[in-house]
């Protein structure tokens, strides 16, 4: 099953090139990651919203 995401917002660190990623919401509430660079044709990584709160902690704490 392929899930719809909307809502995509790329980051706030994007590079002027279009070298960036987006963020987007499905239905079931996942979190879906892809490269802009593909214009919407990229794979999505998904992450459950426990999951991505983690990921994004831990980048914080790298920063």
């Amino acid at each position: 099953m392929t899930l719809q995401y909307s809502g995509w917002r790329k980051s706030r660190h994007s590079q002027p090139n279009g070298g960036c990623v987006e963020v987007g919401r499905s239905t079931s509430r996942t979190i879906g990651v892809r490269d802009t660079k593909a214009q919407g044709d990229s794979p999505i990584l998904e992450f459950t919203r426990s999951e991505w709160a983690a990921f994004t902690r831990r980048l914080h704490d790298r920063a």
